[in-house]
């Protein structure tokens, strides 16, 4: 991703300034829908707005806040009363859920025009729990939490293995089960979906580094998947660090 002279700092302290209060570059509707995708597609994306002013707009760059975008494809002007449409690529590997990127345009003058997106990314595997309270820890105790995964589609059993990451620090164990998924906050065995009861545990969670300075302890455990080889799942332990 190209931010030439624009840092992402700068970026984000232009987006409160009144230049963004002007109606210049419009795209409609606001925010603009870019559909659904499953987690891991990279798709192609076309944004087509408007230059509502009756100046010319020397463009600059066209960046993403966010991650998963690049490869931007826009004009080098924009005539008055015209229209525009910027192109670009977008990675949906590690996104789940409603997701709102923005796309900044910035003019020759350094003035930052953004389009806030609105789509939605699908993962084809299920937690019914994605946060677990591993309390009051010291390093190297023993942890190990019972939770339940099925597909989304609810009709194919996922398989699940941890990433190479979390296998340094984690161990898991699955049983096959048929679940009742009724309710998502009491999922209970026996119903109709094919699911995994997943026991993750950890002999031990290391706390070195950045961590040292961290009374919070927060952890990203990362899984993958034989049948959704780009699904990119995980869970967060929290708690905090015994002084």
């Amino acid at each position: 991703m190209i931010f030439k002279k624009f840092s992402l700092a700068f970026l984000v302290a232009s987006l409160t300034t009144s230049a963004l209060a002007d109606d210049v570059i419009r795209f409609v509707p606001d925010p603009y829908p870019i559909g659904y995708a499953d987690q891991g597609d990279v798709k192609h994306i076309v944004i087509k707005g408007a230059n509502i002013t009756d100046k010319e707009i020397i463009l600059e760059n066209v960046i993403g806040q966010g991650v998963g975008m690049s490869n931007f494809k826009y004009p080098q002007k924009i005539a008055p009363n015209s229209p525009v449409t910027i192109e670009f690529d977008m990675d949906f590997a590690g996104m789940d859920g409603q997701i709102n990127p923005v796309v900044v345009i910035i003019d020759n003058q350094g003035t930052p025009y953004p389009a806030q997106l609105d789509g939605y990314v699908k993962n084809p595997i299920f937690f019914g729990e994605k946060m677990f309270d591993a309390g009051y820890y010291s390093p190297n105790e023993k942890r190990e939490w019972t939770f339940y995964v099925w597909g989304t589609d609810k009709k194919e059993r996922p398989d699940l293995m941890l990433d190479e990451n979390a296998q340094k620090e984690f161990s898991i164990k699955t049983k096959n089960v048929m679940l009742n998924v009724d309710k998502v906050d009491h999922i209970k065995e026996g119903g109709k979906v094919p699911g995994l009861k997943v026991t993750l545990s950890t002999k031990g969670l290391s706390r070195t580094g950045w961590e040292l300075k961290q009374k919070s302890l927060r952890k990203i455990v990362g899984f993958k998947s034989k049948k959704f080889p780009k699904a990119t799942p995980e869970v967060l332990i929290v708690g905090y660090w015994k002084e």
